[in-house]
């Protein structure tokens, strides 16, 4: 797992595959928790979502790069 504490406000959440997963709210413990804007729609619309830290294949820049693709890493997200 990567160093969760490099990973702050704002940072951009991309898969593996390069696409946008959502935006970092918070590190809350071994999670990271999403902004309420990148929650998607119907039923999941303006609840935060959170992705486990061990999806976190590496912290570059602004940017925090999953292990799984988008489409893969979206179905691991935990509501709240």
């Amino acid at each position: 797992m990567a160093d969760l504490s490099q990973i702050t406000e704002h940072m951009e959440v991309i898969g593996a595959d390069g696409v946008h997963v959502g935006t970092v709210d918070h590190v809350d413990g071994d999670r990271i928790k999403l902004t309420k804007k990148d929650s998607g729609e119907g039923s999941h619309e303006g609840h935060h979502h959170y992705i486990s830290g061990g999806l976190v294949a590496e912290v570059e820049g602004d940017k925090v790069r999953l292990s799984a693709n988008a489409d893969v890493a979206v179905t691991f997200e935990e509501e709240a």
